[in-house]
């Protein structure tokens, strides 16, 4: 069962990388600024398989809760930059 999770792991970080790097600068901040609520989910979704075997599932769970943490975190940074930058002065 664990090879399985790393597995998908695995293929997740591949397809995740693929995607990105495919996105025209242009569509980053508009796209980064949408996918806030993309990433919630998979927090959501990391912090069940945290709960599902005490292996390295666990371990895997709590990677995934780390790094979407930190992509909403950075979406909310690059939104507020960017609506800033809208601002009459």
């Amino acid at each position: 069962m664990d090879i399985n999770i790393l597995t998908v792991f695995i293929l997740a970080i591949f397809v995740g990388i693929e995607i990105i790097s495919k996105v025209p600068p242009t569509l980053h901040t508009p796209l980064m600024s949408g996918s806030n609520a993309i990433s919630g989910i998979a927090i959501v979704g990391a912090i069940i398989a945290t709960r599902l075997d005490g292996g390295m599932g666990t371990w895997l769970g709590l990677i995934a809760v780390i790094f979407a943490t930190v992509n909403v975190i950075g979406g909310f940074m690059v939104t507020d930059r960017m609506l800033k930058m809208f601002k009459r002065k």
